[in-house]
This record gives structure tokens, C-alpha cells and sequence, in this order.
């Protein structure tokens, strides 16, 4: 008999399906070891040693595993396929140790029979340089956890936290309702013309004085942009000027977490925590790949796939098959991005809750469009002058449709047009109007944009994001305003600025970065754990 160990029941019931009978599945059920939870669980005199422990609830499984592994000739650990999957895998080898000599590791990205059969044909040693780039991460954060949040109980109240990662996002929170708070509003005015030419209304907005662009904050009173409408009063205006311009637009990639996160936040309101919900329940039922990445790569016969697809749907003209390259230098985790594991689209959606339906043709639309031709727009810029005075209309005509064919997640005008206009030609305005205007203050942080920012400033990984905003929720350091966006309560402006106090390098955004760059680093074999720890702890104990 093979033994094949998996973290949840249902991805063990999905790979059953396409393994033989001498082979037998079991979940783990999550972890099954930790740090215990009454102590720091930490050797600090001697290398920052943890001291792992037996989760309670897991302590049946283990016993179930170690009956089974006596009866298997060969265990493959088949659990997630980034840090904390080879963590749990070394936990297990751990614990059981005297049955070593079975032990290998497969990965997959996606539950499919192919996925499957290729990593058992593939097997390799569990990557310790992985696994003690996930311990490095929970001790760093049991150091802040136990060490620096008892300076919170002793300043503000009892029972309060501070973590790495959400303390940082939370100084992103309040430092944005700061700058709110603090924004000076400045007034301006724009002037538009209006006109009408063979029954199409179009308008242009006031550019250019003696030839010269406008600054924003040119007009800047009633008086000025009054004056400026007084000495148009009565006056033909001239075509002087017609640009046109061929535009082309590219798809977006394939989602990463991140991103699927922030569209489902926009598309349907999502929280990040449920997004990753539904989008376990696909992975783990073989309908998508796995969905903890930040790389937009895609197999070769993912992409074979989206091109028979295509061409069968949309026809050849549709299809252009490309890669995507990763920008972001913390790119790390699994090696795909997220895309549908099977393609027959019609049948799945059949076969889901509507929930998962809604996020599988998400998935499916944004990667098979990822691999169609670019969109085609013709920009046409209209200049008309009148006096001193050129006024600008921009228009954007979609000429070809590409991928937007299947995805528009911008929701693209297609139908804006503009009359005929011939160069010299006299146009008599049927109304100039005054705007004014008052630049805005920054806008709070909504799901979609705070998952942004992390992504951008480094912080956290494709696996932390959900559970940050989450945590900062429910430890009610921040709540929401009525368009879902987060404002923090007076109790996380105080734990912020406690901590920005004692700690003001600890909680920068920059050294938060540098240490999610050096637990990368431990990952590639290329940084001690001792002294990432050791550096962490001399910043806390300083």
C-alpha cells in the first residue's frame, strides 16, 4: 500500500479519483503542529530554538498516521505546494522519524490526474530551506507577539495584540485618515463648449491659452473662468486641428492572489477572507490551480488549452498566445499563476454552487482572456480655436474588440462617437459653462486597494493578506464607513501610535519589507534563519 497525505478532506476525496487501489488518501486536517500557547514556546539563549508542540485536536490524526505509514511502502507528502505545505510535510516527518526512510515529497498546482501522475513520477526530499523560511515567520511573529504586546495591556488595556505584518497595515490605515483629516481642499475651474453637429452632441474642454497647456489650477475663481466665458461670447469656433491615433490594449495577466482578491472586491463585494474561501473550495475540487501565488506564469499546456479554446469560440483572429512576466522582485510561492485547471466551462458551472460559479468564470474569463489579441481603438483628438482659446474633445472608438470580447473589467465605452469634422470647418457653440472644481482628499483604504498597497510596499505574502485584514477587524483596531472602506477606531490609532513610539523602526513599512525580502532570502538557501531571527530580536529587546 501507498500512502498519500493531504491537508484537507476534500482535496483528498478529488485526488482518490485518480489514483489506482493500491494507493490510500488522509487529510491531516490542517496543521498539526505549533508553538505552544501559553509560553513564547522560544530557546532565546540557544539559537532560537522552537519548541514544537502536538496541536490537541491533532493528536488523533497523528496516531491514525502512524498506524497507517507502518503498513506503507512508500509515503508521498502531497500537502500545498509553498512554505507552509513542505512545513506541515516536515512536521509530520518530524514527529514520526523512525519511518524516515518512506518519506518523499510530490507538488502539484493543479488536482487533475496529469498534475497528479506527473509529481509521483517526480518525487523529491522535503526543501528545508523552505521549511525554515516558514518557521522563521511564525518565530518572528511569536517575538512580537509575546514580547511587545504587553507593553499595549500595561498602556492601554489588557488582552491587545501587536503582530508584524497587521501592525504595519494598520500604520497604513491611520496614516491615510491623517492625511484626510489634514487635506486643505483647493479651488479651480475647467471651461467646456458644447456643440451640436448632425444631431451628435459632443463637448471640449478649454486646453490651451496663446498656445500654451493649461496648469490645473490656471483658473483658479468664478471671476477668471466669468471672464473667460465673456470673451468667448458670440464667437465662431474653428476646427484647427484633427488627431487620429491607433491605440492598442493589452489584456491583463492571469489573477495572483492579490489581484483576484481586488477584483472580486470591486465585481461582487467580496471580503478577501471569502474570496479565498470559495477559491479553496475550487482548487481543492481539481476546478482551478492553486491559489496562493504572486507569479503570472502559466504551464504549456495551459496554454495549448486556452488556445483551442479560443480559436474554436472566437475563431483564429482572437488567439495570441503569450507569457507574462512577474515585476514584482518579491515574487515567490507557487511558480502559476491562477487559472482553470479544466476547461470545459459549461459542464463546471453546472456542476457549482453559485458562489463558486461566480468565481470560476472570473478565473476562466480573465485567463482565456490573457491569451487573446490585443483591443483596438482609434483616439481621435478634435482641436477647435476661438480667439487666443483651443478646447480639446477626445474620443475613443473601439475598432476591434480582442479580448474584450470575454473580459472588460473596466467596462469599456464602445459606442462614444463624433460627428465628421473637416479641418477650417466654423462651429458656433451651443453652450460654455463654467465648472469648479476642489481637488480631493486621498481616498481610505477599501479591501481592493489596501491588498494593493501591501502587495506593492512588500508586505505580508499572497497567503497573509485575507488573514490581516481580517485580524485588524476583529480585534477592532479598525471598522468600516458606509462604502465598506477602513477607518480606524480610536483604539487602533492608540495601539498605532504606542507603537510607532517604542518601536518606530520595528513597525516601518520599509523594514517590514526588508524582512519578508530576507525570509525570501532563507527560502533560496541564501540567509541563515539565526540571523534573521537575531536581528528581529535585537530590535524588539533594544
Amino acid at each position: 500500500m501507498k500512502l498519500l497525505i493531504v491537508e484537507s478532506p476534500t482535496k483528498a476525496s478529488t485526488i482518490k479519483k485518480y489514483l489506482g487501489s493500491e494507493f490510500k488518501v488522509i487529510a491531516t486536517l490542517g496543521h498539526v503542529r505549533d508553538l505552544p500557547e501559553k509560553e513564547l514556546g522560544i530557546d532565546l539563549k540557544n539559537g532560537f530554538t522552537p519548541k514544537f508542540v502536538i496541536i490537541p485536536k491533532a493528536k488523533k490524526t497523528i496516531n491514525t498516521l502512524r498506524e497507517e505509514i507502518k503498513k506503507a511502502s512508500i509515503v508521498y507528502f502531497a500537502t500545498d505546494p509553498d512554505r507552509e505545505g513542505e512545513a506541515i510535510a516536515w512536521h509530520i516527518a518530524e514527529i514520526l522519524k523512525p519511518f524516515t526512510h518512506k518519506f518523499k515529497r510530490i507538488t502539484f498546482h493543479e488536482i487533475t490526474k496529469e498534475a497528479i501522475k506527473e509529481a509521483l513520477t517526480n518525487p523529491r526530499h522535503i526543501d528545508y530551506n523552505l521549511v525554515s523560511a516558514q518557521i522563521a515567520r511564525r518565530v518572528s511573529d511569536r517575538l512580537i507577539g509575546y514580547l511587545i504586546s504587553p507593553l499595549l495591556w500595561k498602556e492601554i488595556a489588557p488582552f491587545l495584540s501587536a503582530g508584524r505584518v497587521q501592525s504595519v497595515a494598520l500604520r497604513l490605515i491611520v496614516e491615510r485618515e491623517k492625511e484626510i483629516k489634514n487635506f486643505v481642499a483647493q479651488e479651480y475651474w475647467t471651461i467646456t463648449a458644447s456643440f451640436v453637429k448632425e444631431g451628435i452632441n459632443f463637448s471640449a474642454i478649454l486646453k490651451k491659452i496663446n498656445n500654451k497647456f493649461l496648469e490645473k489650477f490656471a483658473i483658479k475663481t468664478k471671476n477668471d473662468a466669468e471672464e473667460v466665458v465673456k470673451d468667448l461670447k458670440g464667437v465662431l469656433f474653428r476646427v484647427s486641428n484633427v488627431k487620429e491615433k491607433t491605440i492598442k490594449k493589452e489584456p491583463p495577466p492571469p489573477f495572483t492572489t492579490s489581484t483576484l482578491q481586488q477584483v472580486s472586491w470591486k465585481k461582487f463585494g467580496w471580503k478577501a477572507e471569502f474570496t479565498m474561501k470559495i477559491a479553496q473550495e475550487l482548487y481543492e475540487k481539481g476546478y482551478i490551480t492553486y491559489i496562493r501565488t504572486d507569479s503570472v506564469h502559466v504551464s504549456e499546456h495551459a496554454l495549448e488549452k486556452a488556445k483551442n479554446y479560443i480559436v474554436k469560440t472566437f475563431g483564429e483572429k482572437y488567439q495570441y498566445t503569450r507569457q507574462f512576466e512577474t515585476k514584482s522582485k518579491f515574487t515567490q510561492e507557487a511558480h502559476e499563476a491562477i487559472r482553470p485547471a479544466r476547461f470545459d466551462i459549461n459542464k463546471v458551472l453546472k456542476e457549482l454552487d453559485l458562489n463558486q460559479a461566480k468565481l470560476y468564470k472570473l478565473i476562466f474569463e480573465r485567463f482565456i482572456a490573457s491569451q487573446m489579441t490585443q483591443a483596438i481603438f482609434k483616439n481621435i483628438i478634435i482641436e477647435l480655436t476661438a480667439k487666443n482659446y483651443t478646447f480639446q474633445s477626445v474620443n475613443k472608438v473601439l475598432k476591434f474588440d480582442g479580448y474584450l470580447k470575454i473580459y472588460d473589467e473596466e467596462k469599456i465605452d464602445k459606442t462614444s462617437k463624433l460627428p465628421p469634422l473637416q479641418i477650417g470647418e466654423l462651429l458656433s457653440p451651443f453652450k460654455i459653462t463654467p465648472n469648479q472644481h476642489f481637488t480631493e482628499p486621498p481616498t481610505r483604504y477599501d479591501e481592493a486597494s489596501l491588498i494593493k498597497s501591501l502587495e506593492k510596499h512588500g508586505i505580508g505574502r499572497p497567503s497573509t493578506y485575507a488573514t490581516i485584514l481580517d485580524i485588524l477587524q476583529r480585534r477592532k483596531y479598525v471598522t468600516k464607513d458606509k462604502d465598506k472602506k477602513f477607518v480606524p477606531t480610536e483604539l487602533g490609532i492608540q495601539v498605532c501610535e504606542l507603537l510607532i513610539k517604542k518601536y518606530p523602526e520595528l513597525f516601518d513599512v520599509n523594514f517590514t519589507a526588508k524582512m519578508e525580502e530576507s525570509l525570501d532570502e532563507i527560502a533560496k538557501g541564501n540567509k541563515d534563519y539565526l540571523n534573521v531571527v537575531k536581528i528581529l530580536y535585537t530590535k524588539i529587546s533594544s
